[in-house]
C-alpha cells in the first residue's frame, strides 16, 4: 500500500496543477465535447457559458459565508478548548490521523460546512502538537471525512426531496428522510464508513525510516503580518467601550437565537441561508463581543479567495453541461443497460463522473435528477434509492474534487498535489463501501 500510496503522491506532484488551472481544464474539455460528442456551435456553447457563469453567484456568496464565520465558530474560544482538550489526549501519528479523520467525518455528518473548517484545524493542532506526524495525510484524513456529508443531516439531495415544493415534487412526489439518509441501509453505511476510513487513514502513514514531512512549526508559531488596527481608542473612551461590549453582542445573538427558534416554531425548515444566519449568530455568543468577532472574522476570510475565483467557472461548466445536453448523454448510455436493480449503481458510477463537471450538490441533482428519475418510474426502480445513489456519487467524486478540497487547502497552507495521493487511495476504498451498499440495497 504505501508503493501505492507513493505512486499517486508522486503522480499528483508531477502532474496535477494549481486548482484554478484544474477548473480551467474542465472548462475547455467540457466545451471540447460538447463541440465532438453534440456537435454544439462554438459560439452557442460560448453564450451558454457565459449566461450561466455567474449562475452560482448567490451559493457562492452562501458558501464564502459559510466557511468564513464557520471558521469563526470553529475557532472560538471555547470551541478551541474543547479541541484543544481532545488534541492534548493523543500522543501516536496514527491515533491523531485516526482523530482528525473522526472530527471531519462526524462534523461534516452533522453539517458539511461545520466539518470542513473544523477537519482542518483539528488537523492542524494535532500537526502542532504530535511529533510524527506527516502533515500532507493529516490534512488529507480530516478533508476524508467530507464524504460522509452525502449520509448526514445536511446532504443536499436527501433533504431536498424530503421538502415539500421541491422542483421534482410533480415528477417524484416528497420523500422522505427514513426512506433515504436514515434508511436502515444508509445508517449502516455511515458506521461502516466511519469505523473503516480512519483505520485506513491511519495505517497509510509512513511506517518507521520512511520519510515524514511534518508542519512547520516555526512558520505556524511566527507572529501573524499586522494589519490594520481595529480598536484604535483608548481605554475608557466610548467607542472602545462600544467595540468591546458584551452586553451588544449578547443581545444581538440573543435576538438571532430567538428568529432561529421561531422559525422552527413556525414550521420553517432548514436551508443554506438558515445555517449560516444561526451560524452567524452563535458566533457572535461564542466571541462574546463585537470587535472579538471582527478581528476572527478577518482570519477566517482568508480561507475564502479560492471559492470567490473558482466557482464562477464551475458554474459556467454546469451551464454547457447542461444547454449542450452533455449530461443527457452520457447517462443515458448507463441507463440503457440497467435494471430496476442495477439502476441505482448506474446513477452512482454516473455520479461520480458527472461531479467532475457539476461539483455542487443542488446544481448536479438539477442537472441529473430529472432524467434518473424518469429512468427509475419507467423501468420500475426504487425512487428513493436512485436519489440517494446520485447523492453517494456526488459524496465519493468529492473525495478528488478540488471545487471542496480548498477550504482544506486555505487552512493547512499545502497545496493540492500535496495531499490529492492519499485521497485517491480514500476514494477506492469509499467507491467499494457506497457500491457495495447501493447494489445490496437493490
Amino acid at each position: 500500500m504505501q508503493r501505492v500510496t507513493a505512486f499517486f503522491t508522486e503522480l499528483m506532484r508531477r502532474y496535477l496543477p494549481d486548482p484554478f488551472v484544474f477548473a480551467i481544464g474542465l472548462t475547455l474539455l467540457t466545451m471540447v465535447l460538447a463541440v465532438a460528442v453534440q456537435g454544439q456551435a462554438i459560439t452557442a456553447l460560448t453564450t451558454s457559458w457565459g449566461k450561466g457563469f455567474w449562475a452560482l453567484l448567490a451559493f457562492t456568496t452562501q458558501m464564502a459565508v459559510i466557511l468564513a464565520m464557520g471558521y469563526v465558530l470553529a475557532t472560538a474560544p471555547l470551541t478551541d478548548r474543547l479541541l484543544d482538550r481532545l488534541v492534548s489526549q493523543v500522543n501516536s501519528p496514527r491515533t491523531a490521523i485516526i482523530v482528525a479523520t473522526l472530527v471531519g467525518g462526524v462534523g461534516s455528518w452533522m453539517n458539511w460546512g461545520f466539518g470542513l473548517v473544523v477537519g482542518g484545524i483539528v488537523a492542524r493542532k494535532l500537526a502542532l502538537r504530535v511529533k510524527g506526524v506527516h502533515y500532507p495525510l493529516i490534512i488529507a484524513s480530516a478533508y476524508s471525512g467530507f464524504t460522509l456529508y452525502g449520509l448526514g443531516l445536511s446532504a443536499s439531495i436527501p433533504v431536498l426531496i424530503s421538502t415539500k415544493g421541491h422542483p421534482l415534487e410533480a415528477q417524484m412526489g416528497v420523500i422522505p428522510l427514513s426512506e433515504t439518509i436514515f434508511s436502515p441501509t444508509m445508517l449502516i453505511t455511515s458506521l461502516v464508513t466511519i469505523v473503516t476510513l480512519p483505520l485506513l487513514n491511519a495505517w497509510l502513514h509512513p511506517k518507521a525510516g520512511q520519510p515524514v514531512k511534518e508542519i512547520d512549526r516555526s512558520l505556524e508559531a511566527a507572529p501573524k503580518a499586522a494589519g490594520p488596527a481595529l480598536d484604535t481608542e483608548e481605554h475608557g473612551t466610548l467607542a472602545h467601550r462600544l467595540n468591546n461590549s458584551r452586553l451588544l453582542s449578547y443581545l444581538i445573538g440573543a435576538i438571532g437565537m430567538g428568529y432561529v427558534a421561531l422559525h422552527f416554531v413556525q414550521g420553517g425548515s432548514i436551508d443554506l441561508n438558515l445555517i449560516n444566519f444561526f451560524i452567524l449568530f452563535l458566533g457572535i455568543l461564542l466571541l462574546g463581543t463585537p470587535i472579538r468577532y471582527v478581528e476572527k472574522l478577518n482570519e477566517g476570510i482568508r480561507t475564502i479567495s479560492g471559492i470567490i475565483l473558482q466557482y464562477p467557472f464551475y458554474a459556467g461548466i454546469m451551464a454547457i453541461m447542461a444547454s449542450s445536453g452533455l449530461v443527457e448523454t452520457f447517462s443515458a448510455a448507463f441507463v440503457k443497460v440497467a435494471t430496476p436493480a442495477t439502476l441505482p449503481f448506474w446513477g452512482l458510477i454516473s455520479s461520480f463522473f458527472i461531479n467532475f463537471f457539476a461539483p455542487s450538490g443542488g446544481g448536479h441533482w438539477v442537472i441529473q435528477g430529472p432524467f434518473m428519475i424518469e429512468a427509475a418510474k419507467t423501468i420500475g426502480a426504487s425512487v428513493s434509492h436512485t436519489s440517494v445513489a446520485v447523492m453517494l456519487g456526488n459524496a465519493w467524486n468529492d473525495l478528488v474534487q478540488p471545487f471542496w478540497i480548498l477550504p482544506a487547502l486555505a487552512l493547512s497552507r499545502l497545496k493540492l498535489k500535496d495531499i490529492m495521493g492519499y485521497t485517491v487511495i480514500m476514494m477506492f476504498w469509499i467507491g467499494i463501501v457506497y457500491s457495495v451498499a447501493i447494489l445490496a440495497w437493490g
